[in-house]
């Protein structure tokens, strides 16, 4: 089993900056893709960006150029600095990591508030 625990939400005015943490513990295996989804009261859960354990990173278009995911394998962690935010990036973030192998698998955080007032 993998647990996630992340932290880092909270409020913040727009234009503003916050950097979410997700820090992974239990049996993981090296080969994954850590990231990170958000979900606003009435709507999907969507993805905002992922990264490989190689480092290949993906960005939803909403946050291209505002938001940079990294990840520390060493640590098992992965990170979302979130920069110039709107009102619209409010939502529960979800840490997610998806397992390769040896059986492809979801593994989901609790999720942390982020709420960005205009």
């Amino acid at each position: 089993q993998v647990q996630l625990v992340e932290s880092g939400g909270g409020l913040v005015q727009a234009g503003g900056s916050l950097r979410l943490s997700c820090a992974a513990s239990g049996r993981i295996f090296s080969i994954n893709t850590m990231g990170w989804y958000r979900q606003a009261p009435g709507k999907q859960r969507e993805l905002v960006a992922t990264i490989t354990s190689g480092g290949r990173t993906n960005y939803a278009d909403s946050v291209k150029g505002r938001f940079t995911i990294s990840r520390d394998n060493a640590k098992n962690t992965v990170y979302l600095q979130m920069n110039s935010l709107k009102p619209e990036d409010t939502a529960v973030y979800y840490c997610n990591l998806k397992q390769i192998t040896p059986t492809p698998y979801d593994f989901w955080g609790q999720g942390t508030q982020v709420t960005v007032s205009s």
